[in-house]
């Protein structure tokens, strides 16, 4: 069944610049799509017109009858006082009328038990258990805490959020509202990593149809089966994840530009057969002319293709010096405090020579604070760092800053540099910085274009330490890609923090993770970290649930009675989990060569799984 029909949908802007041409797709549904192209190519102009916000040109988009679409980056407005816990019960409002309207059923059926009450009652009952009405509470807990909306924040006026935490909220209202078809619009923008693993999961067992923006490769690779390329107005589809476009998209390029270079070498071969033929026609061969005609209609056949274009590849290169000695950086007994909270305390640290760590951890874990210190531009509490002789850093932070913001990018190269003009412009034009962008003032430049400057004044220093806060932040695919063709041939010592998983993943060789105020050091990369990770997790959960099952009930009753209820409670929970666990895995039984009842049951259970997870966790912080 067909989700979403887009038929012939143009739209144009100031200047009359056509950002969608004429573009026609189809989505099934419970298709995951991502929807890829550089920044202005028309992707969120879809969004767009998709949920109905603005008007094509011409073209039409029909959805299937009774489907619900959602997109995430719309925000509603509601009323003055709501608190964040008011709008997620907002979104399942259908859920509570209907559970009134149960409750007011119930009542009159006591003194009147006609069969139209009966009928309506059986009807709207149907409807409530197939939406999990009775896990509507639940399920609210779940989403948020999955998406790291505390219960403190769940308290707090959603007016005064800030930009990045509406979107969280935003987000888990779109889940919470059991939408057909999920619109997400660079949805991992405000995330921690936590969180953003958590989605992955959602989207990954959700049922509808999801379109997807984002500029987290890795997120791309886990949620979406099918991509869709908009460029030049146009749309060019590709069957697989993002790892297979980018292959696939190279494969293609190759083959058009091998195609174009024998049209043009057959062209030549056409166009010097037609002249000879001319000559000799003019030499009184008269009949000779009709043939070079014909020939020439086929070179103008030909000639309709154009050279393929290629994203413009960084063409720079870091200048590197010689580093003598095995130790890069030791820190011994570092310890940091920020607005009375431990960020780390007694950390020791030892990077050698062509390592390339990254610094992983949960926001205000202090994985910025410790490239500060690492980089002497803040004193730890306690402790020390020290740098081997030949070092020479280079440090790129997260927000980036100029000596003179007034000045233009150019003036700016020339003077924080200190090069002449001809190698400024060089090396700017290196960087994606022509033209007119060369005499826009820094001030201007958006966070990614930033980056791409100070990356660009970097570059022209020998270095053979690099310190790299989030390279990546604010950049769109081309440009993350250009920063990792630049490091790619970098041998030096690099270490970075990057909550891009696709870039870690790309460069890393050893991952320290910043949790609970000390460091967890794993040599390997992320997947091979990631999964480890995962497995210890799976055996902290496993020793919580055997010394939880060892410890005498004496313990438990000498708890205040307001925690005695919630642990109770939640073991409740847990057993009511664990019994449908049970019961999903006794239908199995009797569809066991079903293979897609099968597959649906094992989501149901996986899903359960993660639930019954969360559940001991809960439990563990009530037992502490």
């Amino acid at each position: 069944m067909i989700d979403i029909s887009v038929k012939d949908l143009s739209k144009s802007f100031e200047y009359g610049e056509k950002v969608l041409d004429g573009i026609s797709f189809n989505v099934e549904s419970g298709e995951k799509v991502a929807i890829l192209g550089p920044n202005g190519s028309g992707k969120t102009t879809l969004f767009r017109i998709l949920c109905g916000e603005i008007s094509p040109d011409s073209g039409n988009v029909t959805l299937a009858p009774g489907k619900r679409l959602g997109l995430i980056s719309q925000i509603p407005v509601y009323p003055y006082g709501w608190c964040v816990e008011d709008v997620l019960k907002y979104a399942q409002r259908e859920i509570w009328e209907t559970k009134e309207r149960l409750d007011d059923l119930a009542l009159k059926m006591e003194s009147d038990s006609s069969l139209s009450l009966l009928n309506e009652y059986d009807r709207l009952l149907s409807w409530f258990q197939a939406r999990n009405g009775y896990d509507a509470d639940f399920e609210r807990d779940k989403v948020a805490n999955g998406l790291k909306i505390d219960r403190s924040m769940r308290e707090r006026p959603f007016a005064l959020l800030s930009g990045g935490e509406k979107t969280r909220v935003n987000i888990a209202r779109l889940l919470l509202e059991d939408t057909d078809i999920l619109l997400l619009d660079e949805p991992n923008n405000h995330l921690d990593l936590h969180s953003i693993e958590w989605l992955e999961d959602y989207i990954a067992r959700f049922k509808g149809t999801c379109l997807i923006i984002s500029h987290d490769r890795y997120f791309l690779d886990r949620t979406s089966s099918r991509s869709i390329e908009l460029s030049d107005g146009k749309v060019e589809f590709y069957k697989g994840s993002y790892s297979f476009y980018v292959e696939e998209r190279q494969r293609r390029f190759e083959e058009r530009l091998k195609q174009y270079e024998k049209d043009q070498a057959k062209i030549a071969q056409l166009t010097e057969a037609a002249e000879k033929l001319h000559l000799w026609a003019f030499m009184g061969a008269d009949k000779l002319h009709k043939r070079a005609f014909s020939i020439e209609k086929r070179i103008d056949k030909l000639s309709t293709s154009e050279k393929p274009k290629e994203a413009k590849k960084l063409s720079a290169r870091f200048k590197e010096k010689a580093f003598l000695g095995d130790d890069v950086v030791y820190a011994d007994n570092l310890s940091k405090e920020y607005s009375g909270k431990v960020l780390f305390s007694g950390l020791e640290l030892l990077i050698e020579n062509g390592e390339r760590v990254a610094v992983m951890g949960d926001n205000g874990t202090g994985k910025t604070t410790l490239l500060s210190i690492i980089n002497s531009d803040l004193l730890p509490d306690t402790g020390y760092v020290k740098t081997g002789p030949s070092i020479k850093k280079a440090y790129l932070p997260q927000i980036v800053s100029f000596i003179e913001p007034d000045l233009s990018v150019l003036e700016t190269m020339m003077y924080e540099c200190r090069i002449e003009m001809p190698e400024a412009r060089s090396r700017l034009a290196a960087f994606g910085f022509r033209g007119d962008a060369i005499n826009a003032s820094v001030s201007s430049l958006s966070g990614g274009e930033r980056s791409r400057l100070k990356l660009c004044m970097l570059m022209g220093k020998e270095i053979n330490f690099l310190l790299l806060d989030e390279p990546t932040n604010h950049l769109d695919i081309i440009s993350r890609e250009w920063i990792e063709d630049a490091l790619s041939d970098y041998s030096g010592t690099m270490l970075f923090v990057s909550h891009d998983r696709y870039f870690t993943e790309k460069f890393a060789t050893r991952i320290i993770l910043l949790e609970n105020g000390r460091i967890i050091d794993h040599r390997g990369t992320y997947s091979e970290f990631a999964e480890w990770y995962d497995r210890q997790k799976s055996f902290e959960n496993i020793k919580r649930a055997e010394a939880k099952a060892s410890t005498p009930n004496s313990f438990r009753s000498e708890r205040p009675k307001n925690s005695r209820k919630a642990l109770e409670r939640t073991e409740k929970q847990i057993e009511a989990l664990e019994k449908k666990l049970s019961d999903i895995e006794t239908e199995e039984l009797e569809y066991s060569s079903d293979y897609v009842k099968l597959l649906e049951s094992e989501n149901r259970k996986n899903a359960l799984k993660d639930e019954i997870a969360e559940l001991y966790a809960k439990l563990e912080e009530l037992d502490a």
